[in-house]
């Protein structure tokens, strides 16, 4: 299956309880933090939830 890297590129300060949790979910705890993840609909939904917090790396 592929893989995807998803970055964090904003801070978690002042974001949502919800939008945390998902942060939390995913790993990401600083800034510039970089994860590798099986590409599957949930991560993906995770990352569109997420908006302009995280992003996917090339």
């Amino acid at each position: 299956m592929a893989q995807i890297k998803v970055k964090q590129v904003k801070s978690r300060i002042g974001k949502t309880p919800i939008q945390r949790k998902m942060l939390d979910s995913l790993g990401l705890k600083k800034r510039e933090m970089v994860k590798t993840f099986e590409d599957t609909p949930s991560i993906r939904g995770i990352v569109r939830k997420l908006g302009n917090i995280v992003a996917i790396v090339e």
